[in-house]
This record gives C-alpha cells, structure tokens and sequence, in this order.
C-alpha cells in the first residue's frame, strides 16, 4: 500500500508539492510516511504572510496569546500517546522516554501560556542627576517581528516547543523547519495550531512548518523580514549560518560534550545511578547527555563496579518495547561513525570496560577508560551512547579537566562541600552548573544556553522571550 503524503503547513493552508521526502522507522527502517517539502519559494511566502501577520500580532492582547498557548497545550494532551508513539517511531527514542518528552511539550506550551501574561518593564527614576527632576521613565518590551526557527532530531516536539513557545507569547510569527529526519512530529503541532487559531484570533501567517531542503531554507537565514533566527544543531552548521544572517539577532544551540565530577563525599549508588541516565538515555543523542565522568581517585573503584552493574542491566532493542532503555541512533550512518571513533581510540591506548560494539544503527551502550583529552571521544560531542570513565586527585583537578573543552553548555558535579560547589561555579565556562545531578537535568522554565563552541542566547521560556522582544523606553517631562 503506497504511504500517504503529508503536505507541509503555510501559513494557515496545507500545501503540497512535488518534492516529497521520505521517513523513515529508526528501528526496522520501514517507511512511515512521505511528506511534501516546501520550495524557496514556498520559505518566501511563509515570511512574506509572518510579516504580514505581525501587524496584527503586535497588537494582539495578552490574555489572547496566553489562551492561544494554553490550547496547544491542551491539544497536545488530548492527543498524548499518538504523539508518544509516532515520536518513539519517527525519532527512535524510547516509549517511556518519548511519553515523557510529550509532557515537558505540554509544560513548555503552559509555561509560555502563563509567560504571555508577565512581559513586563520597569519604572526609572530619572532625577538621580540634575535635570531629571519632574521627569519619569518605563521600559517596555515589545515583540521584535517574525522568527526563523530551525530546529533538531533530537527532541521534535519539545525543541520545537521552545522556539514556537516564547515566540507566540511574545507576538512574534514563527517559520519553523524541523529537521529531515523527524519532520512529522512538527507537522503533528501544526495540525492543532491548526485547530486553535481562528478561535484564538492568531492571524493566519502566525505560524508555518516548512519541511525543506537547505537551500530551500535559506531565506530563513538571510531575508532581513526575519528579526531573529534561532537555531539548535551542529556548531558546524550553527557558526556558518551566523555568517549569512546579516543584521537579524541570531541565537545558537550548538551542543557539547558535557562532563561530570563524582567527588569522594558523593553519594556514590546515587552518583552512578544518574550517570547511566544521563550518558545512555535516547541513546546519548542529547547535547547535554553525561559524556566525560571524573572520579576522585579513591572511590573510582566503588563508582565502577555499581555503574558498569546498571550498564549492564540497560535494555536495548526496540523503541516501542516498554522494557526498552536504549533504542537506536537516528541512522546507522551516525552509529558506524561512533564505532570508528571508539577503534580510534582503543588503537591509541583506551580501553572498553563494556559495549563498544553496535548491529545496524543499535550502539551498545559504551564506557571508557584510560582516554586522553586529544581523543576524539573526549574532545568532541559523540553524540552516541558513549562516556569515559577518569580518575582525579584533587578538585581542582577535576575542574581544570572539565574546563578543558572547546565546549561550554552544562556540567554536573557530586559533592556536598559548599567551598567546592562554589569553586566549580566560578571556575568552569559552561551555561550551567548542576550540584548534586547531571549535566543533562533540565526543567523548561531555566535559562540553557552555553558558551564557546556550544553557542550563545538562552532557552527557557522567559528567557527567549526576552530574545524575542526588543525594550523601548519612554520619557515624560511631568514639569
């Protein structure tokens, strides 16, 4: 039976077209859809209908948007284990996993729902010098104008959701391209946007999802009727885009290769019990997923033997098996990849304490040891299943080696010494620093967002809001 075509969402009209893309099951590699890409000229329209629409939108009440936000919210879970189960399919994560994704979807809309109502200002006391007397200021924010969003594999809702999120609470259109590999997650949103909009009063250019290629795509990248372009992916991809944006504010996720530190007076069955989460969940496929683990010299031992335990105890197979903890990577391609670069490193001195093999696109979930800070495992983001496993003495030590990185998004350390904590704080280069978790914690209201090759701006609603929306401020002479 021939698969149908999902046409793609402009601007309050599905379309279709004659170039079509098809998706896969990142498991047994069965088609699971077939969706029509959009053209430049289709990306053109889409800008042409958001800025259109921002004439409307600027003025759009807040209790408007805000409604807007919380029937997506809705929307979503009304359908939340549809969504679970083409999210586990399309994208390969896990069922449990992909069940859990749908509900920080929900959160990030609901959150962005309540954020609508909060976009605030100040009042400036203008007489603190001579001339300012009967004089008083305020500080607003006002939205900035359309967005471009180009968004990852990685978590298709939820990622999403933190572009389209902030930018409808701010009254900012949004043009979306999702990734190829999981287009109809995306496509899944504009259906109930779809649904909620006219009720709502959003103008029909508010929002467009546009499968495409990348040139189809550029104009999202340089056509300056785009004020901000936001963009999560590769450092490889992200930087160049920046080069090509011109004047528009730009805002980049570009992943890492998070560390960990495991100090002596951790709480060691905790420590390793949140690593293994953190380094093998959605198989590693997360820019803060737990990549370099540190360990004080005198409990790696203790550390190894419980952590290497709940290794080995992870499930691997099938996404859609409720007993399933790692599921595949997105294509074989990216799992060989990884495969090279763990021979790379055992030729040059590693050691495998368990996996380090894969069959197709299933990675075994791999620890580690005896790495150098050289090897491609250690200095770049794997993005696979993958964590090494080094010993430290002192502190410091360990922070100098975290710090160590072209990488800077999040870190996690276990202590309980306040005096260490704070060394961490102030010493290691990174977005956030996670006490007593891992560097992969993340609730959808904090500010994420990194440093040196990971990117600059922030994520977490409030705070994309703010990236979103430009202050103007007012002077009144009252004399």
């Amino acid at each position: 039976m021939a698969t149908s075509v999902q046409p793609f969402y402009l601007a309050g009209e599905w379309r279709t077209s004659t170039d079509m893309l098809s998706v896969h099951n990142k498991f047994d590699g069965s088609e699971i859809g077939c969706v029509a890409r959009a053209s430049r000229e289709d990306v053109l329209e889409a800008i042409g209908k958001a800025a259109q629409a921002f004439e409307q939108a600027r003025t759009l009440p807040a209790y408007k948007r805000s409604e807007a936000l919380g029937k997506i919210a809705n929307g979503i879970q009304a359908r939340h284990e549809e969504l679970a189960q083409l999210l586990a399919v399309e994208a390969g994560k896990p069922i449990r996993t992909a069940r859990q994704e749908i509900d920080r979807t929900i959160s990030t809309y609901t959150i962005g729902s309540e954020e609508a109502k909060r976009i605030g200002g100040e009042v400036l006391p203008m007489d603190i010098n001579a001339g300012g007397e009967n004089r008083i200021g305020i500080v607003r924010r006002f939205p900035i104008g359309p967005i471009g969003a180009i968004t990852p594999f990685n978590f298709p809702f939820n990622l999403v959701a933190h572009k389209v999120s902030p930018a409808l609470a701010a009254g900012c259109p949004i043009v979306v391209r999702p990734a190829s590999s999981t287009p109809l997650c995306a496509l899944k949103l504009a259906e109930i946007v779809h649904e909620i909009a006219p009720a709502c009063g959003l103008p029909a250019g508010m929002f467009s999802v546009l499968p495409s290629s990348t040139d189809a795509a550029e104009p999202l990248i340089t056509d300056e009727r785009i004020k901000l372009l936001t963009f999560t992916g590769s450092p490889l991809v992200g930087w160049p885009l920046k080069g090509k944006a011109g004047r528009k504010r730009v805002t980049l996720e570009l992943g890492g290769n998070a560390a960990v530190i495991v100090h002596s007076d951790a709480d060691v069955e905790f420590a390793a019990t949140r690593v293994v989460a953190g380094a093998f969940g959605y198989a590693g496929q997360s820019c803060i997923s737990v990549q370099r683990v540190f360990v004080q010299r005198s409990i790696i031992e203790a550390f190894g033997k419980r952590l290497l335990a709940k290794v080995q105890a992870l499930v691997v197979g099938d996404p859609l098996d409720d007993k399933t903890d790692v599921g595949p990577m997105i294509d074989e391609g990216s799992a060989a990849n990884i495969e090279h670069w763990i021979e790379e490193a055992v030729a040059a001195g590693a050691s495998v304490l368990i996996g380090g093999t894969r069959k197709g696109s299933l990675m075994l979930p791999t620890v580690l040891t005896n790495v150098t800070s050289d090897m491609k495992v250690c200095a770049q983001e794997v993005f696979a299943p993958l964590m090494t496993l080094v010993p430290y003495d002192t502190f410091e030590e360990a922070v100098a080696a975290v710090d160590d990185s072209d990488f800077g998004l999040q870190c996690g350390i276990f202590t309980r010494d306040v005096k260490y904590i704070w060394y961490a704080y102030e010493h290691i280069e990174v977005g956030g620093v996670i006490v007593n978790d891992i560097s992969s914690y993340r609730m959808d209201h904090m500010p994420y967002g990194g440093v040196k090759q990971s990117g600059f701006g922030r994520e977490g609603v409030r705070y994309a809001i703010e990236e979103m929306t430009e202050p103007k401020l007012l002077v009144m002479n009252m004399g």
